[in-house]
């Protein structure tokens, strides 16, 4: 069941929009709801001005939809909306989810107008999970690829996840939280997410503990002989070189010589790369080679890249060894993270690609002014392409193509059908789409965090450079297969065919 705040069991069938249910009430009154669809769960454009976003939300979005269904309290709440008659309210008592979901697994990377998640269900409850799934999937998938950016800024060094006190509310800290493991943090300060999904929980101490004592060094003696295992000191309460650095440095040694070790300090304030390197000097003469630094305050990819390069341009000055330096950084990202600075929301898509008409699926294309928000239509697979080992393209097809190992095939641009690449006979490729639900069951086995995690850093490795870079990043290619071209113009056709056929003698005075 899903859990609420606190750990209450909470039903969330209602987490959806109300034109989810009228028009639920609305395939009910006419009979359809046993009508099958197909529907596409995918974005436009990716956060951040990049070229792709990191999958997640899924587990959260099915067990979602694997416990659906309207208790009394729900029906009442309905009931006294004096919208919806009461055989409509009766059939909601029984309603389930029974079809199929097909989707991208956790931390793969994905790209816009690819499906990420597939429904093939009756039409009334293919609908219906519309709202519920764009919730889940949006907002993880936005933290997660934030989380992508900030973790390969820190040139895959350690960050840990800061932000709940600044989250967007307790599910929105939680929720974020464990997005951000996805996207490549190694840890989390919070407890509750750490409890709930695995997720080691890291932490030092605030500048109040610093405070409570008449003598820094005082703080700093207390804490480690409380917690001698995890020793790690803010040193930016008073004066980080003066005060907090030296008399860390004294309790680091004394902590050594009582056969503990000492794992470092935390600098929240000041200028990070001069203070990092500074100390990075002094905790190496005092003999205290292996310390950490921990830096935090405001952090995000930008800052962090900044960082590095006034680190490596002060050690190139210093004759040192900047790149050690780095080495032992820690990155406490918070706010920037969890709130996803720069890009407030993903703006995932749920559209209709193929209704059930006569026993076979009848495709359907959307149409807008706009060509980019014109849909690609029918009952769909997602296979990735890979050379020489690197990813190279990503193929939609539509569910009856099958894809041979010993072909060659062509693959053309969704917008421009002229433009159009080979992919030889013997190409490495993949099917994108796991079955995640069949039927309204859970076949899937669903990784942990962890797996999810290696995943993502398996896949970005085979991810060319060119595509990850954090600004101008190359156009990664998404194409349609041959036949999919081919209707997706018909279809187009077709439409044009019938707007031009229109005629209103309203509008022609």
């Amino acid at each position: 069941m899903p859990f609420g705040l606190f750990g209450i069991v909470e039903n969330l069938t209602l987490l959806t929009d109300l034109y989810e249910l009228t028009m639920l009430g609305g395939y009910f009154a006419q009979g359809k709801i046993e009508q099958k669809a197909v529907f596409d769960l995918f974005f436009r454009h990716p956060p951040f001005n990049s070229t792709f976003c990191l999958a997640a939300g899924l587990e959260q979005a099915v067990d979602y939809v694997l416990n659906i269904h309207f208790g009394k309290e729900e029906i009442d709440y309905l009931w006294n909306l004096h919208l919806f008659p009461d055989d409509f309210l009766d059939y909601l008592k029984g309603f389930r989810f029974t079809g199929d979901i097909y989707a991208v697994p956790e931390g793969r990377p994905v790209f816009p107008k690819t499906p990420m998640v597939v429904v093939k269900a009756p039409i009334a409850e293919a609908q219906f999970v519309e709202t519920a799934l764009l919730n889940f999937i949006n907002f993880q998938t936005l933290i997660a690829t934030k989380a992508s950016r900030v973790y390969r800024a820190a040139e895959h060094g350690n960050v840990i996840e800061f932000g709940t006190r600044r989250a967007h509310g307790p599910d929105g800290a939680v929720s974020a939280t464990r997005a951000a493991y996805i996207g490549g943090c190694s840890g989390t300060s919070n407890v509750l997410a750490g409890m709930k999904f695995g997720i080691p929980v890291k932490g030092t101490m605030a500048h109040s503990w610093v405070m409570s004592f008449q003598k820094e060094i005082d703080s700093f003696r207390k804490y480690a002989e409380i917690y001698p295992h995890a020793c790690l000191l803010l040193v930016d309460t008073y004066n980080t070189l003066a005060s907090g650095l030296p008399n860390a440095i004294i309790v680091g040694k004394e902590l050594e010589q009582k056969n503990f070790k000492f794992l470092g300090i935390r600098l929240d304030s000041g200028d990070l790369a001069y203070l990092a390197t500074e100390a990075s000097i002094e905790l190496d003469e005092a003999g205290l080679e292996d310390a950490k630094i921990i830096i935090s305050n405001n952090l995000d990819e930008e800052v962090i890249s900044q960082v590095h390069a006034d680190i490596r341009s002060m050690a190139r000055l210093k004759g040192i060894d900047g790149e050690r330096i780095i080495r032992r950084l820690i990155y406490g990202v918070g706010t920037h993270l969890v709130t996803s600075r720069g890009w407030s929301a993903l703006g995932g898509v749920y559209k209709m690609a193929a209704i059930g008409v006569d026993g076979r699926m009848e495709p359907k294309i959307k149409i807008s002014d706009n060509p980019d928000k014109t849909t690609d239509p029918g009952y769909k697979k997602l296979y990735r392409f890979y050379e020489n080992g690197d990813m190279q393209l990503d193929l939609l097809t539509l569910s009856d193509e099958e894809m041979r190992v010993d072909e060659s095939r062509t693959a053309f641009h969704p917008q421009f059908p002229w433009k159009r690449m080979s992919l030889p006979a013997g190409s490495d490729f993949e099917l994108m789409h796991e079955t995640i639900i069949k039927d309204g069951e859970l076949v899937y086995k669903l990784p942990n965090l962890v797996e999810i995690q290696q995943r993502m850093k398996q896949d970005l490795e085979r991810m060319h450079i060119t595509y990850k870079r954090m600004t101008n990043p190359h156009l990664y290619k998404v194409s349609l297969s041959a036949k999919l071209s081919n209707l997706k113009q018909r279809l187009l056709h077709e439409q044009r065919a019938e707007m031009n056929n229109f005629h209103d003698p309203a509008i022609h005075i």
